[in-house]
């Protein structure tokens, strides 16, 4: 097989959002890895496994709630572990937690989480999961039963289990996130959490100390309820994947249902909500 690939160019706006939907699509075709950009990201394609219908099906591109334009371009053999060292850089959150890549040094963080970036999307560089290692990084866990619920590359779940909460399902609607984070808990020697694929209505039945939602506030909202039922008397609730103009919805909808507000973490529009039960 060839060693040549296309690298797609996406732009997205907005960007988040439609990148990860993007890549999501993207992902049950035979792109093998994508690299977050300023304005969106790449795809990478074996030139052999490319057909010139490959986008024709691809939802998004369609969108009118997208702005999406690409550009492509042919590469010779592809040096992956070059690619992520230029493009990935490890993640310093308050000098107590350092989230890298094997191929980085380690530090003398207190908590070293090690995750393979074969896509650069959870890796802990969004300004969500910075916000919720830091609600995490200043809260006791130790022992608590918990949820790390659109878990991505279960940062959020292997720190929790660092820090002492067990047992931690972790749980991830896209297939790509499923198995990375089966792979990543194993990396950093973790054996509380269990992985899971599906969405929330795997939750039925199940109940839990802690339970860190990073997602966005469509499903936030859509799936309140289910995050409140399955919620200990005294549990918390850390929330993010939203902008700080949607703290209103976020929160009126938290308070009906009897949570009530502790703390925000802001950081760029973005926000992270801390709740209790």
């Amino acid at each position: 097989m060839s060693n040549q690939y296309l690298g797609y160019h996406f732009s997205v706006e907005p960007k988040e959002l439609g990148s990860e939907i993007l890549i999501a699509e993207l992902g049950e075709k035979p792109f093998e890895s994508f690299i977050e950009t300023d304005n969106g990201f790449v795809a990478y394609i074996q030139k052999d496994l490319w057909t010139e219908d490959i986008l024709h099906d691809i939802y998004l591109l369609n969108s009118p709630e997208f702005q999406i334009s690409y550009t492509i371009e042919e590469i010779d053999q592809v040096n992956w572990n070059e690619e992520w060292e230029k493009n990935f850089e490890p993640i310093d959150v308050d000098g107590k937690c350092h989230v890298r890549a094997p191929f980085h040094p380690k530090t003398e963080a207190e908590f070293d989480i090690v995750i393979e970036p074969k896509m650069s999307f959870g890796t802990g560089h969004h300004e969500t999961t910075h916000m919720m290692i830091q609600h995490l990084l200043e809260t006791d866990v130790t022992n608590l039963k918990t949820l790390d619920m659109g878990c991505g590359t279960a940062i959020l779940a292997i720190l929790a289990e660092m820090k002492g909460a067990q047992p931690i399902d972790a749980i991830d609607i896209d297939n790509w996130c499923y198995l990375n984070s089966i792979e990543n808990a194993e990396r950093n020697d973790c054996h509380a959490i269990s992985v899971y694929e599906g969405d929330a209505s795997l939750l039925k039945g199940k109940s839990y100390d802690l339970i860190i939602a990073n997602i966005n506030r469509n499903i936030l909202l859509n799936d309140m309820q289910h995050y409140v039922d399955c919620l200990n008397q005294n549990g918390i609730l850390l929330l993010s994947g939203f902008y700080t103009e949607d703290i209103p919805f976020i929160d009126a909808c938290c308070t009906e249902k009897g949570l009530t507000y502790v703390k925000k973490f802001e950081r760029n529009n973005w926000v992270s909500l801390k709740y209790v039960n």
